[in-house]
């Protein structure tokens, strides 16, 4: 079997394997679920936003 490599998510902070790699950062599958699952209106909705800005900061530095 193969083992997979654990990546260190850039929403929860938590290492996990399973996963999407956005430009070069990696967002866990149960991050991911929570985020494009989350209405606008949630107060969970601006850390979701703020998480991803990392993306954008990174991709362009």
């Amino acid at each position: 079997m193969e083992e997979k490599e654990a990546n260190t998510c850039i929403v929860c902070g938590q290492p996990k394997e399973e996963g999407i790699t956005v430009v070069t950062e990696f967002i866990c599958t149960s991050c991911e679920s929570e985020m494009v699952n989350t209405n606008v209106e949630d107060e969970r909705y601006p850390f979701f936003v703020k998480q991803l800005k990392q993306l954008w900061v990174r991709f362009h530095v």
